[in-house]
């Protein structure tokens, strides 16, 4: 059965047939691809590290040099050039562009294959960024790694939900913001080393991103397809060794057959079918998650923390050194978040990371409202720290909720024939709106002061809020099954059934046996998710794709 096409099957009828072991194989294989997430981690942690050091500036941007002599009359300002945050920010509008084009060629031509482009492309734009003498080669070194990173975003996110056992797809799709946050630190701990050397140090920390890159590129050239990408390419027998393989058993017909069924529906389109009625409550998700992730700061202070550091005061190796403790806190906190998605589920984490950044920001304004003014050259070394210590907090609840669930649950929550758009869409919005974020910020810094985080701890009210009442919970729900949850939702049920189907009693969804919690509803208002042609409303007992 294969959720979201014409005729819906019974809920689960396949999905309680599902046998799967947790082979090292399928480990190995999405800790592999997971690394793709280095890239984009990397990158994050680097550029604002680089950014600071007045060796870079003073070859590339002189401007921001003479602006911080004069740091005494507002020393929130002395960092605010549009010039450095285009470059900053022109990576993400690449890749905003990129992860458009890279969802034809992942269905075209495969996840893998999209991995493999987007380690090249990545490695190309190293080159240029390392080896620059004219602000030309950087802006076009930035064009290049988005393009590598949209690539990566849009393929990575897809392989690791499609080749993960349901039990554990969260854990296993959370290895990519894993990878992400190590690649954060592990370019905050270069660029705190590379300060030191001096001129050319800033030059060693771009060009060590070709590291992640090449693992990326190789890893891609030796890792297998999806099974579903190969079903979908036509290359059925090949998709079901891979299976068997991942899986550790011959016993695969079910999940095989939903893959099969799930593909031939795909063949009824994807970007049209996207924005159709019944897929709206994916499409919304696909919008909405990553421009909440992007409003909630977070990028700002990956980007800019040492230039944060350096306004309150803090000196060059002081500010690098507080940017490591935030990356060394963003990894541990990815890791929490691995061991509790698939224990806890996606909600619990979504309410209790946006409860803690909204607590955090808030205070973080509060405190520098009132310790750190215009006239002041630097912070008093207790608010530095308490400044420290908030920034913290906000970024260990970023990192065990929206920053993982911010690419997992987007990748999961499409039917097969829209998984490609979907993510495409993804992509592109977070990178659209980091573009944003990442071109505005030291600009806001400048005029909005700590009113700041403010700013954003309102955008995070309203991401909590449409977490609780809008979004499914999907533990533990099979992806070729994931239609049927928005089928049963309080508000996207009446998008996605027809009257008929709202007032017509039926069992509820199923997963391994058990009745999944839907606390939304009442059983008696629950909508049916049997044998339906959503075309015409029509009811009976026959199903042509149901086992």
């Amino acid at each position: 059965m294969a959720g979201g096409g014409i005729a819906v099957g019974v809920a689960g009828a396949r999905a309680t047939q599902y046998e799967a072991k947790i082979t090292p194989a399928v480990i190995l294989i999405c800790l592999i691809a997971a690394s793709g997430g280095l890239l984009f981690g990397y990158d994050l942690g680097v550029t604002g590290g680089v950014a600071s050091l007045d060796d870079f500036l003073s070859d590339f941007f002189p401007s921001v040099v003479r602006g911080k002599a004069n740091a005494a009359q507002n020393p929130y300002c002395q960092y605010d050039s549009q010039l450095l945050q285009l470059w900053t920010s022109t990576m993400f509008i690449a890749g905003a562009v990129a992860g458009l084009i890279a969802a034809l060629v992942t269905r075209r031509y495969g996840r893998r294959l999209t991995m493999v482009v987007g380690g090249l492309a990545f490695l190309i734009g190293t080159g240029l960024l390392a080896g620059a003498v004219h602000i030309s080669m950087l802006f076009l070194g930035r064009v290049f790694l988005g393009i590598g990173v949209g690539f990566a975003n849009q393929a990575v996110p897809l392989y690791l939900c499609e080749m993960a056992p349901h039990s554990i797809r969260g854990a296993l799709n959370i290895c990519f913001q894993l990878a992400t946050t190590i690649g954060i630190l592990a370019a905050q701990c270069i660029n705190y080393g590379t300060s030191f050397i001096t001129p050319w140090g800033w030059r060693l920390s771009l060009g060590l991103a070709g590291v992640p890159a090449s693992m990326l590129f190789l890893g891609g050239l030796c890792l297998p397809d999806t099974p579903v990408s190969l079903i979908q390419r036509g290359h059925p027998d090949v998709g079901r060794k891979v299976l068997e393989r991942i899986r550790g058993t011959k016993n695969v017909d079910a999940e095989f057959l939903d893959m099969h069924d799930a593909v031939e529906l795909s063949k009824q389109g994807n970007w049209r079918k996207l924005f159709t009625r019944t897929h709206r409550p994916q499409l919304t998700a696909a919008v909405l998650i990553p421009f909440f992730q992007q409003f909630t700061g977070i990028n700002a202070i990956m980007f800019y923390a040492p230039q944060i550091f350096n306004s309150l005061g803090s000196g060059k190796s002081s500010s690098l050194l507080s940017a490591v403790i935030i990356g060394a806190i963003n990894c541990v906190a990815t890791l929490i978040a691995i061991f509790t998605v698939d224990r806890f589920g996606r909600k619990k984490l979504f309410l209790e990371g946006g409860i803690q950044m909204i607590v955090a920001e808030i205070a973080t304004g509060i405190v520098m409202a009132a310790t750190f003014h215009t006239n002041q050259a630097k912070i008093t070394n207790t608010a530095a720290v308490g400044v420290l210590v908030l920034i913290c907090i906000f970024v260990s609840g970023f990192a065990w909720s929206w920053g993982p669930l911010g690419w997992l649950v987007p990748s999961e929550i499409h039917t097969i024939e829209t998984r490609s758009a979907g993510q495409a869409i993804t992509v592109s919005v977070n990178f659209l709106f980091s573009f944003v974020i990442g071109q505005a910020f030291l600009s806001m810094l400048c005029k909005m002061r700590f009113g700041v985080y403010f700013f954003f701890a309102f955008w995070v009210c309203l991401a909590t809020i449409y977490t609780i009442f809008l979004l499914p919970e999907t533990k533990g729900v099979p992806i070729e099954e994931m239609q049927l949850m928005w089928r049963t939702h309080w508000f996207w049920r009446r998008f996605v059934t027809t009257k008929q189907e709202r007032c017509a009693d039926h069992a509820p969804y199923t997963v391994d046996g058990k009745e999944a919690e839907m606390t939304q509803l009442p059983v008696k208002d629950r909508s049916p998710i049997n044998s339906v042609d959503e075309g015409t409303g029509r009811k009976d007992g026959s199903n042509d794709h149901a086992a």
